[in-house]
């Protein structure tokens, strides 16, 4: 993800005056970060965050709500049961602070940015008024579906890398290219990436990370090479499923996957949600972006806190606050426009 200028907070939605309390960045998590379970409670106690749920259930026609509360597991972790799952989970965090906010009689705080990881992208568009919840749930479901389908007859793989300092990661790709496809698919934080790539590359390159310094390189146990030359097929099929969406000018500045340009256009976001499935995605850029700006607290609209730990990583002096669950909502209160 890319540089940027410094962006200022931008009205809120409501016309009584405040006073900003901070400088906030809201981030979206992707893939991995589901857990049978989430948003139940939320969902209980919010009726903005219940209606969230039921307008994912209805745009599917099928009640994404059960997978994502009773599970199995299993049947969660499929992609094309996940992305959704998270996407009405955040989504429904997110409109939980906004209803909390409104409640306690405060302003809810527009972010300077949002910025989403991976499948996040969609949800930090539906945050920021991009993209239709209805049409963000339907266009994940399609996207893991396509994902799955993608490269079939070349086996993909993926492989986390932990201790290795960039400067080896030329000599790495370069090394495991030989064996076939070798990217590097994520920049998560200093020393961990995740590679991706098909199968023999991978391991290969999993040797290789080691002989150059790795502490550990790990290959996952998935069988789809996100953010890889892999997802090719996966690609067109989106850009095919996208070019009959509505989209519209971001309200907030979202920031691209992979050099953390800022994403200001209707049309950008499309071409966003196409190009980041081939593209890597480099989170580090995109919070010394985001911090570069002057943003000084992170929230994270999902479930898990996988975001906040990798912030806290890049930007040691950043409030990174995770909003995934009641209390935390609560919490997050403080950060509201106080009404002059």
């Amino acid at each position: 993800m890319q540089p940027c200028t410094v962006v200022a907070l931008s009205e809120a939605r409501t016309a009584v005056p405040f006073v900003v309390m901070s400088l906030l960045a809201f981030v979206c998590p992707g893939q991995g970060s589901q857990t049978v379970g989430m948003g139940r409670a939320l969902a209980a106690e919010s009726p903005a965050g219940a209606a969230v749920f039921a307008a994912a259930d209805e745009a599917l026609g099928e009640p994404i709500s059960d997978v994502t509360w009773e599970g199995p597991a299993e049947r969660l972790d499929l992609t094309e049961q996940a992305q959704p799952a998270i996407l009405a989970t955040s989504i429904a965090i997110l409109e939980s602070l906004r209803e909390r906010w409104a409640a306690a009689g405060l302003a809810a705080p527009t972010p300077a940015f949002i910025a989403g990881h991976s499948m996040g992208q969609y949800s930090a568009m539906v945050a920021a008024g991009a993209l239709s919840l209805a049409d963000g749930v339907r266009l994940v479901r399609e996207r893991g579906r396509l994902m799955q389908a993608s490269g079939q007859g070349r086996d993909g793989a993926m492989a986390a890398l932990i201790g290795l300092g960039d400067a080896r990661l030329a000599e790495l790709v370069a090394g495991a290219s030989e064996h076939g496809i070798f990217v590097v698919a994520n920049r998560n934080a200093p020393g961990q990436v995740v590679v991706s790539g098909e199968r023999p590359a991978i391991e290969a390159g999993a040797e290789l990370a080691r002989s150059l310094g790795a502490k550990r390189a790990i290959v996952l146990p998935v069988s789809v090479a996100a953010h890889s030359p892999l997802m090719v097929e996966a690609a067109e099929g989106m850009r095919a499923a996208l070019a009959g969406v509505a989209f519209r000018d971001p309200a907030v500045p979202l920031l691209a996957n992979a050099d953390a340009r800022p994403i200001e256009t209707a049309e950008g976001c499309r071409a966003e949600l196409v190009e980041h499935l081939t593209a890597g995605v480099d989170w580090i850029r995109i919070v010394e972006r985001i911090s570069a700006a002057g943003v000084t607290t992170f929230i994270e609209i999902g479930p898990g806190r996988v975001l906040t730990g990798l912030i806290k990583r890049i930007a040691p002096d950043a409030e990174v606050i995770p909003a995934n669950d009641l209390g935390s909502l609560d919490r997050l209160l403080s950060l509201g426009a106080v009404p002059a």
